[in-house]
């Protein structure tokens, strides 16, 4: 509501000496002037700018005779002041102008500039007066003067001898008697009149008093503590016709304050409390509203330690209250007692180093004009004593304070409550929330919201689109969007009265004094103008000028507007309604408005006073909910009047008794609108009303609903009910109810549909350490700290649903909470639920008789984020308080299952760790490895690595420290492994020319473990870790037996599994591939590498030739153009073969593919530079299109023509080049097959080296493995095996997939001497290579590029930390050209 901004400021004060310091302040009624006392002086102070005009100085003669000053009174029209002295004088004082065209203050501007041809009354308005202060008349009361209060055109005065003075302003007491206190009868209310005790004893008398007009009477603090309030029962001043009313229970008053427009009374007490009292509008008598008091909780080591209450001020507007002790601090309330600001706490009260300040004491204070300001006399002086020794210290000597405050603009203008929009306005800036983007009054869906991004480079309004304004707009970051409102107009018509905008946060318009001016955020420009006397309708676009506006002359002045959609509902001066048409109008060029009179209503039977009506709002709202009613398109119509009369909640709707008016019968011109019903009270204690036009079938609940902020008693609703499906509602069920919640910030707008409150929030910044401790000017800076203000927001969707159950509206519940499922922060509601229905059950001291947790958990199992809504509730809650909790939701064993077979494993990480803290460890191991089985299967590595610290923990007792939640699945785990996270191996060496010493196949290669890998070295022989290693053992089984390599790989790289070491112990029995063709298929599926085809136009017709041939076979049979084929053939390959086999050599040579190199480069690049380019483009899609369009593939040979072989040898080249080309799967596949190739051949599982050379396509792989063969003791079984499932390959090739073929073909010679290795066994060192060193390295062009030409050679054991598989970069730019294309499950080229 009021929001302290900046640090105060200090007005000098011209001191004589201490004794002079001034004590005391009061603004006249307009709040333009100040009059501030001192004992022996009068100053008269101008509000803007803040300067002293006048000082009159009590002569010491008659100053001993008067005594010191004590209070000030302005007269109601600001021309005199009255001052009450301590030896019971009243001085009246004149204040007169000088003489001539005088000012004190000018403002200077320079020559030529607009504001020097200025406006009519321009000194007026922007000069400061020179004024003169004469004393006109001394009247002797003879008694101190407890109390001065204007009254009309009297100044009633209480004295110390129990008497009431009714003196006219001129110094007269026009003969009229004084009114003793101890004849007035009082009584606790109105109805036993003349039955009322008198005060009884003899010292009684006033303490302090004041007027409320709108309650004609005085509240009224006594001597001894009594609180009450006199009213006159006749229209004359006499004590025979006084009555005063008290309440019984308060004895220790000592101050009072008066709200006209709530018609409250505030009386501050010694204990501290300030007690809220009104009358009772039956009986008269006095009732408590409500209290304002500091709370343990909030201030413990100071809520009872304030001192009494010194001083209580409303604001201006009478929205907030203000309330100083006399221990010093500051307290601001709303009018219904929510709290704002107190300086007792936080940056207020500590210095940053956490020393304790002294509270700021007030001796005075009085509100500024429109509340921007609060003048403050401090109370420094006669409590210090440091003042003496400290001259120099400005802030010790008393002086005056200016606070500033922003306030939110429905503090004035209540109108503002149907926008969405919070909008705060300050003396001369104003500060929304709905900065850079637009919004409309669609149906905003959540979706947009949660990906909705405020855009920061460049307004959205530039593209003219009334997109929605997203949530995150409207509460993305904490900062405001200040507008500094133009100052030509803020010059002559200060200060700035009423603010509003438009509901697509586009368009501001701002009232001062005269006139208004208008603001487009599109343009970042002002319009200005003047003349309020009529209700006028401006165009946006035009100039604000008369003559582009539409006027309509109300019949008397206008107190109150709003509008809704394409009405305006005005209250007026004479306590009645009037709802006008607004219509827009096309007269040829020019667009105008027509207003057009709909309805008046006369409402002076329920008002007693206009000035009391807070707000009034036209809205949809009914006590029918829509369904009921006899025309359903009526629903969002303007159905009802809400009107807020001193905080209580007036409904009119409209009477749908009657018979109803055909839409179609009555022409829109002439539209008759329903009378309204008798007004129905709704609500008390309301302060501000929320309700929307707009309509959204899905958020029925949300949008029908009317909102209420009540102070102190926080927020109610008003919620429609729905039966469920449309059926016919219950006669018994209500259609409406009100909900109470509390929520912790002041509300200032709702957003409807997304079921968010917003406000705003003091903060303090402290800078006291940029003082020096004995800096002269430092204090104020230390004293207080910076204040900002800050935007916040809250979820009340909770506290909705709560109430719903606890009325055992269950289904309403569920409804509501359906329609807000999709909303990003629905899963916290839920949360938020359950954990504040727990703590308040579970820690309550007496035993609850109808618990709501059980309903609680029932309705959140609804919901399919039960799970995780429990197990997020019960690791925010103190294990204290689990037992209870899952005595409600249920046994943690049973939603740990229920997890697992929803396969939400992270869920049921959060509940491992409720089982470690209430179950056995024998349970938690239990059903840790279990979801340590399932985590592993679903490659949630993660997690896995959690689980292994966890179980470890079990084993070791370390169970107090369980694992972390674990976080989101990495990226990585669902791709290929990242295996050398601190590792990498180089494949890149071809071990194909292996001397035998080398290669024993009974070394076994330790690989260095990954992230988790300390847990190897530590206690590798305990129990714990064997048990670990034999689940991971096991489930390496389990994925090589189902041929699962991709998986094995991931597996081992994520969690440093020592794999070459496993396979060397499961070499004859898991590592062991049972089937050669199943292993090559499966291995083709999981690496998405496509199988190899042969193109159609290179077939031969099967009739003719008998068997089938490729070019691409005789061509590679007849040339052995692999070099690494023919072991026997010297290093020196002829030219001729070297010219005739640039098409083995072309093929594979894809720059993002391992191939053999050519022996003569020069070659190669004059083949290489037309085909690789293309081959990037082509190498995917080729390999589709040609799959999915040979008919090959279906195993359906095509009959191709004779000629058709007898092309140009190029065609079939090209042909044979794009198979190649197509029949290789991504890059990354690639690597990721040679980093398993090298684990295989490093563990001796030869079998399956054999079947990823096959995939690869490689006969230099194959021929490796024969050396290694050749060259080491192999065990006869696994040879037998190769043999055998070669064979198998052989025979499914031929039948199935013919794209094998070459490649077998060609690896035959190899073939046959395996069959005679396996049968003779023969001596390995008869079949050493001979070219060993020579021949080309077999490696891809990316690697051979950055390499240069390394030698071959094993891989020594401690090279594999160190050397680099594929250069880290290019393996990433490899992984990023690849990756998208070749997403999983993107194509399937499997031939079968």
């Amino acid at each position: 509501m009021y929001f302290l901004s900046g640090w105060p400021k200090r007005l000098l004060y011209p001191l004589g000496s201490p004794a002079e310091a001034p004590f005391h302040i009061q603004s006249d009624p307009q709040r333009t002037f100040f009059a501030v006392l001192a004992p022996a002086r009068l100053s008269i102070w101008y509000s803007r700018p803040s300067v002293l005009i006048v000082t009159y100085k009590e002569p010491p003669k008659s100053s001993s005779q008067f005594g010191s000053y004590k209070q000030a009174e302005w007269r109601p029209d600001s021309t005199m002041i009255a001052v009450s002295t301590a030896n019971g004088y009243i001085l009246f004082f004149h204040i007169t102008s000088t003489r001539g065209d005088k000012y004190l203050y000018e403002p200077v501007y320079p020559k030529g500039s607009p504001q020097m041809k200025g406006t009519p009354h321009f000194k007026e308005e922007q000069c400061t007066p020179a004024l003169n202060l004469e004393m006109r008349k001394v009247l002797d009361l003879q008694a101190p003067i407890m109390s001065l209060q204007s009254v009309l055109e009297d100044l009633l005065v209480a004295t110390s001898d129990g008497l009431l003075h009714l003196i006219h302003w001129e110094g007269m007491t026009n003969g009229r008697k004084a009114i003793n206190l101890c004849t007035v009868p009082f009584s606790v209310d109105l109805q036993s009149s003349r039955g009322g005790s008198f005060l009884g004893f003899a010292d009684v008398h006033i303490r302090d008093m004041e007027y409320c007009a709108t309650l004609d009477g005085f509240a009224v603090v006594f001597n001894d503590g009594k609180v009450g309030f006199i009213t006159p029962v006749s229209s004359r001043f006499t004590a025979e016709h006084l009555h005063g009313v008290w309440p019984q229970d308060v004895v220790d008053g000592t101050c009072v304050a008066v709200n006209n427009k709530y018609r409250l009374m505030a009386f501050g007490c010694a204990s501290g409390s300030v007690q809220v009292y009104t009358i009772d509008n039956t009986t008269g008598a006095m009732l408590l509203s409500h209290k304002l008091e500091l709370t343990a909780k909030q201030y413990p080591d100071i809520w009872n330690k304030t001192g009494a209450v010194k001083l209580v001020r409303w604001s201006p507007d009478n929205s907030v209250v203000i309330v100083t002790w006399e221990y010093g601090g500051l307290s601001l309330w709303s009018v219904f007692g929510a709290q704002l600001i107190c300086t007792l706490g936080g940056d207020f009260a500590y210095r940053s180093d956490g020393t304790k300040k002294d509270p700021l004491k007030i001796n005075s204070m009085s509100w500024g004009a429109e509340g921007y300001h609060l003048w403050v006399i401090s109370g420094f002086g006669s409590q210090n004593a440091e003042i003496e020794s400290d001259p120099n210290s400005i802030v010790k000597q008393p002086g005056i304070l200016l606070f500033q405050f922003i306030k939110s603009v429905l503090t004035v203008n209540p109108c503002m409550s149907n926008q969405e929009q919070v909008l705060l306005q300050g003396e001369d800036r104003l500060y929304l929330n709905c900065g850079e983007a637009s919004q409309t009054q669609n149906p905003r869906s959540s979706l947009a919201h949660s990906k909705h991004k405020p855009s920061r480079e460049k307004s959205s309004f530039a593209d003219g689109g009334l997109e929605s304004q997203g949530l995150s707009t409207l509460l993305g970051h904490r900062h405001w969007h200040v507008v500094q409102i133009s100052s030509t107009y803020l010059e002559s018509n200060w200060p700035i009265r009423f603010s509003a905008i438009d509901k697509l946060g586009q368009n501001i318009a701002v009232v001062g004094k005269f006139g208004f001016a208008h603001y487009s955020l599109l343009t970042k420009k002002w319009k200005l103008f003047g003349n309020i006397t009529q209700l006028r309708v401006y165009l946006r676009t035009s100039n604000l000028d008369n003559a582009f506006a539409h006027i309509t002359k109300a019949q008397a002045e206008t107190l109150l507007l709003s509008v809704f959609r394409d009405m305006v509902i005005v209250f007026r001066a004479d306590c009645s309604i009037c709802l006008y048409s607004i219509e827009r109008k096309s007269d040829g060029p020019n667009i105008t408005a027509g207003i057009q009179v709909l309805q008046e209503v006369s409402m002076s039977r329920y008002i007693p006073h206009p000035f009391l009506v807070v707000s009034v709002t036209l809205t949809s709202v009914s006590t029918e909910n829509g369904i009921t009613l006899k025309m359903p398109q009526q629903a969002r119509d303007a159905e009802s009047i809400m009107l807020n009369l001193a905080g209580q909640l007036i409904m009119m709707q409209r009477d749908r008794s009657g018979p109803q008016i055909r839409e179609k019968d009555s022409s829109p011109n002439q539209r008759k609108l329903l009378p309204f019903c008798p007004p129905v009270v709704l609500a008390q204690s309301v302060e501000n009303v929320w309700t929307t036009c707009r309509a959204n079938k899905q958020k029925r609940h949300l949008l029908e609903a009317l909102w209420l902020s009540c102070g102190g008693a926080g927020m109610k609703v008003w919620l429609p009910l729905f039966p469920r499906d449309h059926r016919k509602p219950h006669s018994f069920l209500s259609q409406r109810i009100m909900l109470p919640f509390h929520i912790n910030i002041y509300p200032l707008a709702v957003l409807f549909e997304d079921a968010l409150v917003l406000g705003a929030v003091n903060d303090t910044v402290l800078y006291d350490s940029l003082y020096t401790r004995n800096s002269a000017r430092e204090q104020l800076g230390v004293l207080f700290p910076f204040c900002v203000v800050e935007r916040t927001s809250q979820i009340y969707l909770h506290h909705i649903l709560r109430q719903l159950l606890l009325r055992n509206l269950g289904e309403q519940a569920l409804l509501l909470a359906q329609s807000c499922s999709t909303l990003p922060y629905f899963p916290h509601v839920l949360e938020l639920m359950l954990h504040e229905v727990l703590e308040e059950e579970a820690t309550s001291r007496e035993p609850i008789p109808d618990p709501l947790l059980p309903t609680v958990a029932k309705f959140i199992t609804e919901f399919p984020l039960f799970l995780q809504t429990v197990v997020h509730c019960a690791r925010k809650t103190e294990y204290a308080l689990w037992n209870y909790l899952f005595a409600a939701v249920g046994n943690p064993k049973d939603l740990f299952e229920e997890c697992l077979m929803a396969q939400d494993l992270d869920t049921a990480a959060s509940y491992l760790i409720i089982l470690q803290n209430m179950e056995v460890p024998a349970v938690s191991r239990q059903h840790a490895t279990l979801l340590f089985n399932t985590a592993l299967e679903q490659g949630k590595w993660d997690l896995c690595r959690h689980m292994i610290r966890f179980l470890k923990a079990i084993g070791s007792g370390e169970s107090e420290t369980p694992p972390p939640t674990p976080t989101a699945q990495e990226p990585s785990s669902s791709g290929g492994f990242e295996f050398f996270r601190n590792r990498s191996i180089s494949l890149s060496q071809s071990a194909e020319n292996v001397p035998a010493s080398k290669f024993s196949l009974q070394k076994t290669l330790s690989m260095p473990s990954g992230p988790s890998g300390k847990r190897w070295s530590k206690d590798s022989d305990s129990a714990e870790n064997m048990y670990i290693d034999m689940m991971l053992w096991r489930h390496a089984r389990r994925l090589l037996e189902e041929v699962r390599l991709k998986d094995l790989g991931c597996f081992a790289a994520q969690l440093g599994f020592e794999l070459i070491s496993w396979l060397c112990k499961e070499r004859t029995r898991a590592a062991r591939v049972d089937n050669f063709v199943i292993a090559l298929k499966r291995l083709h599926k999981d690496f998405l590498w496509p199988l190899p085809i042969i193109p159609a136009s290179s077939i031969s017709s099967p009739f003719k030739n008998g068997k089938f041939r490729t070019v691409g076979e005789q061509l590679l049979k007849s040339q052995s153009a692999d070099p690494f084929l023919n072991l026997e053939i010297d290093a020196g390959v002829s030219n001729v073969q070297r010219s005739q086999s640039w098409l083995s050599n072309i093929g594979p040579t894809h720059h993002e593919i391992d191939t053999a190199s050519s022996h003569g480069p020069q070659m190669q690049d004059a083949f290489l530079s037309p085909l690789a380019n293309k081959g990037d483009e082509c190498s995917i899609g080729s390999a589709t299109d040609l799959t999915e369009s040979s008919s090959v593939v279906d195993g359906d040979w095509t009959m191709v023509d004779e000629n058709f072989s007898t092309l140009s040898l190029t065609q079939s080249e090209l042909e044979h080049i794009s198979m190649e080309l197509a029949s290789k799967g991504p890059h990354k596949s690639q690597v990721q097959l040679r980093y398993l190739l090298h684990i295989f051949m490093e563990a001796g599982c030869l079998d399956w080296c054999i079947v990823i050379g096959l995939i690869l396509r490689e006969s230099s792989t194959i021929n490796q493995i024969l050396v290694i063969i050749q060259s080491s003791e192999v065990d006869g079984e696994m040879l037998q095996n190769i043999k055998t499932g070669l064979h198998a390959v052989d025979k499914w090739a031929s039948t199935d997939c013919p794209g094998y073929k070459p490649f077998l073909n060609i690896i035959k010679p190899q073939l046959q001497k395996l069959s005679e290795i396996t049968e003779e066994k023969v001596q390995p060192e008869a079949f050493q290579p001979v070219t060993v060193g020579k021949t080309p390295e077999q490696t891809s062009p990316r690697a051979e590029e950055s390499r240069g030409s390394s030698g071959h050679g094993s891989v020594p054991q401690g090279e594999v930390g160190g050397g680099s598989l594929v250069s880290r970069k290019e393996e990433d730019t490899a992984r990023a050209e690849e990756e998208e294309p070749f997403q999983d499950g993107t194509y399937d080229c499997s031939v079968s």
